[in-house]
């Protein structure tokens, strides 16, 4: 743990004591494998000694080494051919660097229920900021216990040190674990130990101790320069002077966190392990509830998210729901995450369940038709340019389209389809006025035999494509008025009094005209009307429109072309012009 000045603790442990790194890398190895067993499948007698090799410049020499040899004179850097001749009885492994770093980022994603901020310290520690987090454990030092406890029972190896830099608390895990230093108390705590535990080379451990230097409060005193003089490489002495700087919190030292975090996450610690599904799902609430305050507070939605439950025994399970917009309803993340919550098996028990809000976003709040719980109806025009892109580079041209609307109110031509070209028309705003719209409207309406209770009433019954239907549930009427202006023609009076019609019809007529005169005309011209054959057939009619549900479930957008006694033609027909979902 390491508290810097600014703020941030963290946590910093390593291998175990007496046991040096070996011991940590064996029970690394043991959790990518399952068990305490080395490579050759045979688990070590821990009475015998035993070390790990690795190849180096000058061949193989020993990485590390457990109690009974280090007792024999095998020690780190040391030449495999001389500790085969100081103990012949050695029993070696070869290390794998890229299986331990694999199975040291799996326990650090396995300590995440202690802190989201967790980074790999070399090749074998691991560094947990835990600003903020030791309170939920009853202090720093309770979380330290806390935290051992819980990598002793799972025979994992460890030593612990607590400070105010990543430096000191890695520091502190090496050479004196268990200590805790408060916010600078670095350099006094820091003095007594060994240079080796400021994370240098061994090149450099051994340039050390030539020029007498073995303790890390040795190099508070020493001039920078003359130091600076003894080393013949300017490297080695800047990487001396670095981590020493890193230690006592004069330089900061960036983390590389195993996981990039996300920009806003949510975390909640169980009190008693939860094993069943409706209990993450009360857990689930809470976390979907905070995390989308905290992101209604930045003005941002999320288009994913991802639901980790980190387990009793260790292990960890995953569920994840995206969106096509950005959201940030809770209601609307549950019912997605609800449908799929039944697939985490609890196992012995969930001891932290975690949210994080991925590819944020500004989110503009607008008022929406249905319900609130959906996302933000703003479209990013750029995303959907550079997706249609990709379409057509796959598929060729003219293979997407865009629907356009248009100036009518007329369903079935309030839209077209126009070919993309490479900008984004601006969609109208729909009508607040208007009813729903089904999701998927027929090309043209289909006809079909309706039975009703009433002439004007909604349907009871109705047979589309011969298939009678019974309706359960119907909604209605939405009258959408004809678009007359482009049906109606012109009648043409008759050839003698074509004159008179013309100045009847002329905007300029003289309204003292003699009454005799347009009463004429106009009489002349309502026959015409009347008449069985004539522009009476052109004129259009108003729809009742009903959005219907049948006995299966079925729902669908009906309507009535016509009323009865309406004047412009027979009985009102009906017909099918859309389906909702």
């Amino acid at each position: 743990m390491v508290r810097q000045a600014c703020g941030p603790s963290y946590n910093a442990f390593g291998p175990n004591q007496g046991a040096a790194s070996g011991g940590y890398r064996r029970a690394r190895r043991g959790l990518r494998t399952g068990s305490a067993r080395p490579a050759s499948g045979k688990p070590p007698d821990p009475h015998l000694p035993f070390a790990l090799l690795e190849n180096s410049t000058k061949g193989l020499r020993i990485a590390a080494a457990n109690d009974p040899a280090r007792q024999l004179g095998i020690t780190e850097g040391l030449v495999f051919t001389d500790a085969r001749a100081r103990v012949p009885n050695l029993v070696t492994e070869d290390m794998d660097p890229v299986a331990d770093i694999r199975a040291l980022s799996a326990l650090g994603d396995w300590m995440i229920r202690f802190t989201p901020l967790i980074a790999i310290d070399g090749t074998d520690g691991l560094i947990l900021e835990t600003t903020g987090c030791e309170h939920l454990y009853g202090g720093e030092l309770a979380m330290m216990e806390t935290l051992s406890d819980l990598l002793e029972r799972n025979a994992i190896p460890h030593r612990l040190g607590l400070a105010g830099t990543p430096g000191a608390a890695s520091a502190l895990s090496r050479a004196a674990p268990g200590t805790c230093l408060k916010e600078g108390e670095e350099q006094a705590g820091l003095a007594e130990l060994p240079v080796a535990a400021l994370r240098l080379s061994p090149d450099t451990e051994t340039l050390l101790r030539r020029f007498g230097l073995t303790r890390i409060g040795q190099l508070y005193g020493i001039d920078r320069k003359a130091l600076g003089r003894r080393f013949q490489s300017r490297s080695a002495a800047d990487a001396v002077l670095l981590r020493l700087d890193q230690a006592l919190g004069l330089r900061h030292e960036p983390l590389a966190p195993l996981r990039p975090l996300p920009i806003r996450s949510a975390r909640l610690n169980c009190p008693e392990p939860i094993a069943t599904s409706e209990a993450i799902g009360i857990g689930l609430e809470q976390l979907a509830q905070d995390l989308c305050e905290a992101l209604g507070a930045a003005g941002l939605g999320a288009r994913h998210f991802l639901l980790m439950a980190f387990k009793s025994d260790g292990t960890r399970a995953e569920l994840e729901v995206k969106t096509a917009r950005p959201a940030r309803e809770p209601k609307h993340i549950l019912r997605l995450f609800r449908e799929r919550i039944d697939s985490i098996d609890p196992g012995f028990g969930i001891d932290l369940l975690l949210l994080e809000a991925h590819r944020t976003d500004r989110m503009e709040t607008s008022p929406m038709a249905l319900s609130g719980d959906l996302a933000s109806t703003d479209m990013n025009t750029a995303a959907l340019s550079a997706l249609a892109d990709r379409i057509m580079a796959r598929l060729g041209e003219h293979t997407v389209s865009l629907v356009q609307p248009r100036e009518s109110h007329v369903p079935e031509r309030a839209e077209r389809q126009v070919q993309f070209i490479g900008d984004v028309p601006v969609l109208a705003t729909h009508s607040t006025a208007a009813g729903p719209r089904p999701i998927r409207l027929l090309s043209s309406p289909e006809r079909i035999t309706v039975m009703a209770e009433v002439p004007d009433g909604p349907p009871l019954r109705f047979i589309w494509r011969r298939v009678p239907r019974t309706v359960t549930r119907a909604d209605g009427p939405e009258r959408i008025a004809p678009e007359w202006w482009t049906h109606i023609a012109v009648p043409q009076p008759p050839p003698a009094l074509r004159g008179q019609a013309r100045q009847w019809l002329t905007p300029k007529m003289d309204p003292r005209a003699d009454a005799a005169q347009i009463a004429h005309v106009r009489a002349d011209l309502e026959a015409m009307l009347d008449a069985p054959s004539g522009p009476v057939k052109l004129l259009p009619r108003a729809r009742d429109y009903y959005r219907v549900e049948d006995a299966a479930g079925r729902r669908y957008w009906l309507f009535r072309e016509g009323l009865y006694g309406d004047g412009r033609g027979g009985a009102p027909e009906w017909y099918v012009h859309g389906l909702f979902a």
